[in-house]
């Protein structure tokens, strides 16, 4: 893929402020795996959902990234922690930070912008 696009996401109402993450599929760097989205300080983020620590998927309950106090996402295994809105880890067993998706939202409408090693799964 020479030209990055933007690939339809989700409306932008299906993200709620520090709520539950929109789920999607993308191929990074040649495996399926899972990102998601989240709204935080009412902007819209984007993560591969893999722990930085050991890369395996966040949430123990689909779709739930952020911690009781709805200001860091969480990994539930290790309890590592993440500013929502860099991926850069705060706290916890981590290496590196959270692999960041360019978002963009267009008044009600969210997409995702490919990468040379992130591309939308066929």
């Amino acid at each position: 893929m020479d030209e990055f696009t933007w690939v339809p996401l989700c409306q932008g109402a299906a993200l709620q402020e520090a709520g539950v993450a929109v789920d999607f599929d993308v191929i990074y760097k040649g495996q399926t795996v899972r990102a998601f989205a989240i709204r935080f300080e009412g902007e819209v983020h984007a993560y591969v959902n893999r722990c930085a620590h050991i890369p395996m998927e966040m949430d123990a309950r689909e779709n739930h990234f952020f911690d009781p106090t709805r200001q860091w996402l969480m990994c539930a295994t290790h309890g590592a922690l993440y500013e929502p809105s860099t991926g850069r880890c705060a706290s916890g067993p981590c290496r590196g930070g959270l692999i960041k998706i360019a978002i963009h939202e267009d008044e009600r409408q969210v997409f995702w912008q490919t990468a040379y090693n992130l591309i939308p799964v066929a």
